[in-house]
């Protein structure tokens, strides 16, 4: 009965986060678990050290929302990139998924980038339907890119697993370069064709642009140098490659360009520290529902249901990937991680995926996810943006979905790609 109350809860509506405590302590009260073990599970979570990368990133990502960092990117890659065919949307690609890496959020990449991008495409003679689906599904690129918020929330939850305990974020952080970059080469060569099959006016490279572009931007060129080369080159642990940049961004922000006001940032700090007590209380009631799963062995037994019904490994990896597209068509990323990871990591096991390769996997669908309805977070918001239907946006995305449907297969089938550097 109280089972049922908690379904009818969700469906109504109840936060997450209440939703996942209330079925963790049904679960141990069944058991006869004490209560306290609640707090304990949160505690666990708050404690983890690698933590403290989220909020410091999450908060860098605002300051770079703040400014004018997307002005700055686009001009820059349109100066290197507009003399190619489809170069303006190699630009959007490009761009789009460096900054939603940073930024944590294809919905602040959508309206900060969106508002360049679709009048510069419209303008360099794109269509409309084009130019709508480019912009929407570039929202969401660069999830797969390090310091993204879902790379770092997807390592703390698989440690949290006996079979993740592995997973780390320099791990994944590594495991999502190349794919990332697949996405982007692939969407690129559409780009290209389309603009071979519908010429489009090009933009003459010129190297006076392209200094004067160089110097507007650099003081964000150094970004990615201090957490790829930080962390990799041994100079930075995850945690302060995070401090470096929240540090960097806001002294750039503050004192070097002057777009952000002191006084502003007290109010960026909160919007940030919103959003990140949002997930880590979601996070810490949901650890505490996995501990009562594997307490219960229901991962086991889900994995000996599928096994009974599927032997092969690369069948189980293709209805994988259909249920995470489903799942993405109703459920946010944050909220997918949270509830599906501690069931699909044991199954995932079984069938002998790494648990870094599953990651790269469900991450990528959910950026699919974001693009498809009734609850694509990028059609939302890009309607709300650009004044359009969500019927519309969805038809004028389809191309561009196709493209990473292609995408997520090779990233799926070919587990070397996310392996390469672990």
């Amino acid at each position: 009965m109280l089972a049922c109350l908690l379904v009818l809860l969700a469906l109504l509506g109840a936060p997450l986060f209440s939703v996942l405590a209330g079925a963790a302590m049904l679960g141990f009260w069944q058991t006869e678990t004490p209560l306290a073990v609640m707090g304990v599970e949160i505690y666990r979570v708050v404690d983890t050290p690698i933590l403290l990368a989220l909020p410091l990133f999450t908060y860098a990502g605002y300051i770079l929302g703040e400014g004018h960092t997307s002005q700055r990117l686009v001009r820059l890659t349109r100066s290197v990139l507009g003399w190619l065919p489809g170069g303006l949307a190699i630009v959007a690609f490009t761009t789009c998924a460096f900054f939603t890496a940073f930024t944590g959020a294809s919905g602040a990449t959508i309206v900060a980038l969106g508002a360049l991008l679709y009048p510069a495409l419209r303008q360099a003679g794109y269509t409309e339907k084009y130019s709508l689906g480019l912009v929407t599904t570039s929202g969401s690129l660069g999830l797969l890119l390090p310091p993204s918020l879902p790379l770092i929330l997807y390592a703390v939850i698989a440690q949290q697993l006996p079979q993740g305990s592995g997973v780390t974020i320099d791990a994944v952080f590594k495991a999502g370069l190349l794919p990332a970059l697949l996405m982007i080469v692939l969407l690129s060569l559409f780009g290209y064709w389309t603009s071979r099959k519908n010429p489009v006016p090009l933009q003459e490279f010129c190297w006076k642009e392209f200094r004067a572009a160089m110097a507007e931007a650099k003081w964000e060129l150094p970004l990615p140098f201090f957490v790829l080369g930080g962390i990799y080159g041994g100079f930075f642990a995850v945690s302060e490659a995070a401090a470096v940049t929240a540090l960097y961004v806001t002294v750039v922000s503050v004192l070097v360009y002057r777009e952000i006001r002191p006084a502003r940032l007290l109010g960026l700090m909160r919007d940030a520290m919103v959003m990140v007590g949002g997930i880590l209380m979601i996070l810490a009631v949901a650890m505490a529902f996995t501990n009562w799963l594997v307490d219960a062995e229901i991962p086991t037994r889900l994995f000996e249901f599928v096994r009974a019904h599927i032997d092969s490994k690369w069948t189980f990896l293709l209805l994988l990937n259909v249920f995470l597209l489903v799942l993405g068509c109703f459920l946010d990323i944050f909220s997918a991680l949270v509830i599906m990871v501690p069931l699909l990591l044991p199954m995932a096991h079984g069938y002998g995926v790494h648990p870094v390769h599953l990651g790269i996997i469900f991450l990528a669908n959910m950026e699919i996810g974001y693009c498809t309805p009734p609850v694509g977070m990028n059609l939302i918001i890009a309607g709300y943006r650009f004044k359009k239907s969500m019927v519309e946006l969805a038809a004028a995305t389809l191309p561009f979905l196709a493209v990473l449907l292609v995408a997520v297969l090779i990233i799926t089938y070919v587990p070397a790609l996310s392996l390469a550097f672990l």
